[in-house]
């Protein structure tokens, strides 16, 4: 069975605060600050989890921790932020049930990242496909599109949402994702025109100035350094970790992926860098000569940069500053704006521009994400939104911030009473009415149509006369002043009168999280979020093409007088519908809470973390829930948790899981008021009873470890006597074994040796018997031997002396007839000796000369002259034909030894010397260079591979040589392509071909007599090739250029053979004129390299290094 991990289990602190004992303010801190220190960043309260921030990465996201809270029980393991996510998306899945997730908390606290992990995690849980992935994919990615525009670094805060945002996630019955609905609530746009110190603009500025590449922000027609542009702060501009350049690549992949088209993107860059440049333009005061102010544009360049790139013309946007006109029924009037009033018009632009491109950006990503099927979705939301603020000086932002978090405590109260009244109903639990503080009392002081504040400050800005922050002030004091969460210094209630904490041009509102002082100064201009109509109709004759989507009020034909609604009716309205929205749906709750200002890992400030606890309501949220019962579990977990602690269920229950559990309690005596029995669960009331439970199971657990513990001793030792018993059975059996084996092998041994000697005497007495027989044998034999030899001795001398005496008279004879012979010969002799003793020294003397030359000849190269000197002069014919037919044999051993393509390259540099030899100063130094041809290897490089398959005929040569300007007299490169039957020029960069001349076009090539490399290629008048004229080129292989040319020229059957002119000046003719190349000894200018000058029209003069 698989052993499951309960949040009861080795738990740090508390991990439900629901269970804390005793509870109050303090012991809540101490259970967070002791959690936080052990790394446990998540609790929980019931159903809501409790996030702190760490400020540092945790491995408690990887996709291993995704699985093992995957399909869990919600208190199944410890607490964790997967843990309300899969709950969340596996009701949504099984019950078909939409889901909500509230996600709260001030600046800094984590709540962006708290939305990515919710919505990582249901990207990591739900289905697989190529179509579901794309959908996944653009929906995380539209995370880095919205905080490059809508976040900011704050003193709080390095990526604070600066506005609130809540994403309905759609999915299909299977619980797919199809798609989403973006929601944006209140940007902070009057941050685009003025940030607090240590605070930056939003983070799209930043991004586009350091990652846009060099040619974007010229066509922006923007500059990287920050310090030039009035709306970006200077003292925080760089911010630690974080890579604006990087994050600018994330954002446009990401625009990519969501479907943002090219020109969108560009549109987008265009507006944030027309924003930059409407903050630097500024105004100067002139007087008219009726005495009225007026203001005129400082410097002109910035509007007139900004016009150019929306397309608007610069004296309507001018005069759109200067002047404001105001139109009634049938008039019109228009009025001067002095320098602090031009300067609010270019703000409020400003801030118009940034906010509506905002609002166009989340409708065009939810155009990418939203759902193509009509079919019912099931929907999950995920709200991401400021936390109750409180401030040194509170203004309009967090009065209406304070005013949302009013109403989500609201109907987070409302949805968890709800809720637990339910799950009493639906266990057939007797309800208990709970008493909590109810704050609709301050929502109604906010909101009421007739009395509430929003509503006064709605009248009060539509109220003609002079309206001010007095004024508004006053009306508060009039209408408000008896209301029990309200005061004010100037109220009738005279209980404040003397609260010198409380200026005079203040409010205080008593919240559920606590009392907040407003400074009403800027209450009525933030609330109007006034754009004269001429900015708006300025802005619509644009020709960029978002502008007049942005600001479709300056449609002349659509001219409407009626006040635009203000910025409290519209965030009323927004709100009302989220928290209808929010209310069809199943709410989860992450509260999030950041431990310390300074951003850092491990340190918990209390004082910080009690104030986020109390405005977060976190107590009144465990106060609610312990109202009832403080813990429930279902029957079968409770059995399988706690069944060691009765016999009777111990180790085996075999009825029904609420019998056993009925037993159980029973068995240990708990008080019957301490808990109920639902119908498929156990309510315990109070979590003394289950601290109880969970104690009397730690006793339980360690009886039952030691009892495991004797057990597994006593059968581990058993084990290890028998293992031992058949080890000593075994070891005794291989002893005996062996002592039998060394018996046997001595017994062996000494029946060898007693063998052994035995046959030792039985062959030497045989040897003895033999060694006698044989003796005998061999004197017989010996004493034969010598009888016969004497025998044969005797006849031989017998026979010798008889032929003796015989053979005397032959041998005699004989020697007369020799010396007859000789007598005869040395007569013969003395007559011809002179010509035998020549034709024998002759005939040594050769052999001599023959074997001196075999020792002495020459080297087996061709161009070795060396001979052996003859060594008689009878012998000069003959000396003179053997080196010549040695010098042939050589030449012929030497060729023999030559490829086809070395015969050729041997013919080209023969035709060289031919053609060059003593005629051109380049020629010797090109002597000892082999001729290559294609020196761009254009066959392998696939650089050129269209060229390659552009040119059909087999390439001769292949170089790059410098096309000479006739205008100036630079070179520009080309590849020059030489071919059996005609030369290409081609573009080195593209490798488009430029022109093609066949090579019987071509009438000659000029070259000069010195170490250059220029060379004309003159074409033949009329020929098709001539309408451009010739070309004056320069190579660094001129001689092997020229030499194949003029080889090609004329091996070519139907062509001419080509002419060569050297000469120090030469004529070219460009199109219609011809140009006189003349070429002179100078200084190097250009390194070792000639140069080339136009001196006239009529003349090219290059200028040619003096060779040393």
């Amino acid at each position: 069975m698989e052993v499951k991990t309960s949040l009861l289990d080795n738990m740090i602190g508390v991990g439900d605060m629901v269970l804390l004992e005793p509870l109050s303010e303090d012991s809540f801190i101490e259970n967070l600050r002791n959690r936080f220190d052990h790394n446990e960043i998540y609790t929980y309260i019931g159903s809501v989890v409790i996030s702190m921030n760490p400020y540092r990465s945790l491995p408690i996201y990887t996709p291993d921790k995704v699985e093992e809270y995957r399909n869990r029980n919600f208190y199944e393991l410890s607490p964790h932020i997967y843990a309300l996510a899969d709950e969340a998306y596996r009701s949504l899945r099984d019950q078909d049930k939409d889901q909500c997730i509230l996600i709260t908390g001030e600046s800094g606290a984590g709540k962006t990242e708290a939305s990515k992990l919710v919505m990582s995690y249901v990207a990591a849980v739900c289905g697989k496909g190529q179509e579901v992935n794309k959908v996944k994919e653009q929906l995380l990615q539209s995370n880095p599109v919205l905080e490059a525009f809508g976040n900011a670094k704050t003193v709080r805060n390095d990526n604070s949402s600066r506005f609130g945002k809540y994403m309905d996630i759609e999915f299909d019955f299977k619980g797919d994702p199809l798609g989403g609905v973006i929601s944006n609530y209140l940007l902070e746009k009057s941050r685009v025109v003025k940030q607090p110190r240590g605070e930056r603009n939003f983070h799209v500025f930043y991004q586009l100035l350091s990652g846009a590449s060099d040619d974007t922000l010229k066509k922006l027609k923007l500059d990287r350094d920050f310090s030039k542009y009035n709306y970006l702060s200077l003292d925080s501009a760089a911010v630690n970790g974080l890579d604006d350049a990087a994050n600018f690549r994330t954002v446009k992949n990401a625009m990519q992926i969501v479907g943002f088209m090219e020109d969108e993107v560009q549109s987008v860059l265009e507006l944030v860098a027309a924003v930059l440049k409407l903050g630097n333009i500024e105004f100067k005061p002139e007087s008219r000569c009726n005495g009225t102010d007026e203001s005129r544009i400082k410097d002109k360049n910035d509007l007139k940069e900004m016009c150019e790139l929306l397309g608007i013309e610069q004296s309507v946007l001018e005069r759109a500053f200067s002047y404001r006109t105001v139109e009634a029924k049938l008039e019109k009037v228009s009025t001067t704006l002095n320098v602090s009033q031009a300067y609010y018009a270019r703000d409020a632009l400003a801030k118009n521009l940034y906010s509506r491109l905002f609002s166009w950006l989340v409708t065009r990503i939810n155009e990418s994400i939203k759902a193509q099927t009509k079919a019912r979705h099931k929907v999950m939301g995920v709200l991401d939104i400021y936390g109750f603020e409180i401030f040194e000086e509170n203004s309009f932002e967090q009065f209406i911030i304070n005013y949302c978090n009013e109403k989500l405590q609201q109907i987070f109260i409302e949805l968890t009473l709800r809720e637990e009244q339910e799950e009493y109903i639906r266990e057939g639990i007797e309800w208990t009415n709970i008493e909590y503080f109810n704050n609709a009392i301050i929502c109604d002081l906010i909101e009421n149509h007739q009395s509430g504040i929003l509503a006064m400050l709605d009248e009060e800005c539509l109220r003609p006369g002079t309206v001010t922050d007095e004024t508004f002030l006053d009306k508060l004091n009039t209408i408000c002043a008896l209301h029990q969460h309200f005061e004010s210094r100037l109220s009738k209630n005279t209980k404040f009168i003397t609260d010198h904490s409380l200026p005079h041009n203040c409010f205080r509102i008593q919240h559920y999280a606590g009392k907040v002082l407003y400074r009403a100064e800027g209450f009525v201009d933030k609330n109007n979020d006034l754009l004269y109509r001429d900015l708006s109709q300025a802005m619509y004759k644009a020709n960029h093409s978002l502008i007049k989507q942005l600001f479709p009020e300056g449609n002349p034909a659509k001219v409407n007088l009626k006040r635009p609604p203000t910025a409290g009716f519209q965030f009323k309205a927004s709100v009302g519908t989220l928290m209808r929205n929010l209310q069809t749906k199943n709410p989860n709750y992450i509260r999030c809470i950041k431990p310390n200002d300074k951003k850092a890992s491990h340190i918990f400030t209390d004082s910080l973390v009690c104030h986020q606890v109390r405005y977060l309501g976190l107590m009144e949220n465990v106060r609610v829930r312990r109202a009832g019962y403080a813990f429930r579990q279902a029957y079968e977990p409770c059995l399988e948790r706690y069944k060691m602690l009765c016999k009777q269920t111990w180790p085996h229950w075999r009825g029904p899981a609420r019998e056993g559990v009925e037993v159980l309690m029973a068995g240990l005596e708990v008080p019957a008021e301490e808990f109920s029995y639902g119908r498929s669960k156990i309510f315990i009331r109070n979590p003394r009873s289950l601290f109880f439970l969970e104690e009397r199971r730690r006793q339980c657990l360690q009886d039952l470890a030691t009892l495991i513990q004797k057990i597994y001793r006593g059968w581990k030792c058993r084990t290890h006597f028998l293992l031992l018993k058949k080890s000593q059975i075994v070891v005794s059996a291989w002893y005996r074994r062996y002592a039998q084996q060394k018996k046997y092998q001595k017994i062996k041994s000494a029946t060898t040796v007693v063998q052994s000697y035995t046959r030792g005497w039985q062959a030497r007495k045989l040897l003895r018997e033999l060694k006698y027989q044989k003796r005998c044998e061999e004197a017989v034999t010996t004493i034969a031997a010598f009888w016969h030899g004497t025998q044969a001795r005797r006849e031989l001398r017998r026979l010798k002396e008889e032929a003796r005496r015989k053979n005397a008279v032959a041998v005699i004879w004989a020697y007369w007839q020799g010396l007859k012979v000789r007598r005869e010969y040395r007569k013969f002799f003395r007559a011809n000796a002179g010509k035998k003793i020549y034709d024998f020294t002759i005939q040594r003397i050769m052999q001599k000369y023959f074997l001196g030359l075999k020792r002495t000849l020459p080297s087996m190269s061709p161009i070795d002259k060396s001979w052996p000197a003859r060594p008689y002069r009878f012998l000069d014919g003959v000396h003179t034909e053997l080196r010549t037919v040695f010098h042939h044999w050589r030449c012929k051993k030497y060729r023999s030894q030559f490829t086809e393509e070395k015969k050729a390259v041997y013919e080209e540099k023969l035709e060289a010397s031919e053609l060059f030899k003593d005629k051109k100063a380049l020629y010797p130094s090109s002597v000892s260079q082999p001729f290559r041809g294609d020196y761009l290897e254009i066959g392998k490089n696939p650089k050129y591979q269209k060229l390659n398959s552009a040119v059909e005929e087999k390439v001769l040569l292949a170089d790059v040589v410098n096309k000479i300007n006739r205008a100036n007299g630079k070179g520009t490169a080309r590849i020059f392509l030489l071919t059996k039957n005609s030369v290409v020029l081609a573009d080195q960069k593209t490798g488009q071909v430029k022109t093609s001349v066949p090579l019987p076009d071509l009438s000659s090539v000029s070259v000069s007599t010195q170490s250059d490399g220029f060379f004309a290629l003159k074409l033949k008048e009329g020929s098709a090739s001539a309408i451009k004229g010739d070309f004056l080129l320069s190579s660094e292989h001129l001689i092997e250029i020229i030499t194949k040319l003029h080889r090609t020229g004329t091996t070519a059957a139907d062509s001419e053979q080509l002419n060569i002119d050297i000469s120090d000046e030469f004529l070219v003719q460009f199109k219609h004129d011809k140009v006189c190349v003349k070429f002179i000894q100078g200084a190097p200018k250009n390194g070792n390299n000639a140069s080339c000058k136009r001196k006239n029209n009529r003349l090219l003069e290059v200028s040619v290094p003096t060779t040393v």
